[in-house]
């Protein structure tokens, strides 16, 4: 992808590429997102979303 995204480098391409293919592309654009939508995303596991609602929690902010 040559879209830039602010998501943690750790979630991996496959995570970040699903993310950006489903049209997010800041890491606050996914607060209040329920985890179990982004889990339906081809290349989002459960080690990425830990990642991003941890990311989130530094933020002061979280998944739906």
């Amino acid at each position: 992808m040559t879209e830039e995204s602010d998501f943690p480098k750790s979630i991996g391409r496959p995570a970040t590429n699903a993310l950006v293919a489903a049209g997010y592309t800041e890491l606050n654009q996914l607060v209040g997102v329920p985890a179990k939508d982004l889990k339906k995303l081809h290349g989002m596991g459960p080690k990425a979303l830990g990642i991003l609602q941890a990311a989130l929690t530094e933020r002061g902010q979280r998944l739906g």
